[in-house]
């Protein structure tokens, strides 16, 4: 059955049935219910595309990461989705890499789907110290669809983020580390994005606060993998007495190179890791992780992606979401 054929059984032209479908107060309470009702005998499901075309509401949202094997990243897709699903909205997602001709392209790829508005997860959307990272298509994107930005910030009209409060949170653990005692606090990180320097900006901070002086060759940019990790702490045979990754991935290397060398933690060496993940329960010890809370960042998001759809005028454009610290074994405070 189409909507010439509900035309027909309920006498009503197609226009008055197009209307009832989406939802027009522009139809009459009588027209309403004869229409329903052979809408509920048949079993009719509107196509969304078709319904879109006329409402200029495709009632879809465009979800954008870089790479939905990251753990991050695929939650961030699972919780979103369960809350698009709630207010009967899908969603397309697309996955750009990290290079701006990545990002580009499927920007555009997803705006000429004609959705409602875009969600992109992670802060290498908001640019970074490398030049060929840049926001223009972000921006561009904007001028004609609300875009809503995961744990980044860019300051634009129309574009919409919520991001964990990186600076406080590692300000305050490499405080905590000081106060332990500790004193060669080395800094692991896969990145030079937003999120990755508010936690670098943090840790630094902390440590000037302290009358210590910060040490570059404690502050590594390397791969975030566990492996990897291992293998490069090994090589390195850093003298520290504690780490502060930006990954949990990272940080349970760093715990598997301390089990290989002998070296015992907490006693002698702390790590903390980022993201609160499964890593974080799986490895042995298990590891104290900074909890940056994505659930509610997904749904702060989403609440705000709901009202701004609505009309509503009154939306931040920034919310902050305090992280937590998930206290196990690799700490003792």
């Amino acid at each position: 059955m189409n909507i010439y054929d509900i035309a027909r059984e309920s006498g009503y032209s197609t226009a008055t049935v197009s209307r009832v479908i989406n939802g027009s107060d522009k139809v009459t309470a009588k027209a309403k219910a004869k229409v329903m009702a052979v809408i509920e005998a048949e079993g009719y499901t509107p196509n969304v595309f078709a319904q879109g075309m006329g409402s200029d509401s495709m009632k879809t949202v465009g979800v954008l990461v870089p790479d939905i094997s990251d753990d991050f990243m695929s939650r961030a897709v699972s919780y979103l989705e369960t809350g698009l699903v709630e207010k009967n909205f899908g969603m397309i997602l697309s996955c750009s890499g990290f290079t701006k001709e990545g990002k580009e392209k499927h920007i555009s790829m997803l705006m000429e789907k004609r959705v409602d508005a875009l969600i992109l997860v992670g802060s290498t959307y908001a640019g970074s110290t490398n030049a060929a990272h840049n926001t223009d298509i972000i921006r561009e994107a904007a001028k004609t669809k609300p875009v809503f930005l995961i744990n980044a910030f860019l300051d634009c009209k129309n574009v919409y983020c919520t991001f964990a409060n990186d600076f406080s949170v590692t300000y305050d653990v490499t405080k905590r580390l000081l106060d332990n005692g500790r004193q060669k606090i080395l800094f692991l990180t896969d990145s030079d994005s937003y999120s990755a320097n508010q936690k670098k900006s943090g840790y630094l901070h902390a440590l000037q606060e302290y009358g210590y002086e910060a040490d570059p060759d404690l502050i590594i940019h390397t791969k975030n993998d566990i492996a990897f990790t291992r293998e490069l702490m090994k090589a390195m045979t850093p003298d520290v007495d504690a780490c502060l990754a930006t990954d949990d991935a990272m940080a349970v290397g760093v715990i598997k190179y301390a089990l290989d060398c002998g070296i015992s933690i907490p006693n002698d060496l702390s790590v903390i890791g980022y993201n609160n993940s499964a890593l974080a329960t799986a490895s042995t010890p298990e590891l104290t992780s900074i909890d940056n809370r994505l659930e509610k960042n997904c749904q702060d998001t989403l609440t705000r992606l709901f009202a701004v759809l609505s009309g509503s005028a009154a939306v931040p454009r920034k919310t902050s979401v305090a992280c937590t610290v998930a206290e196990r074994e690799t700490t003792a405070f």
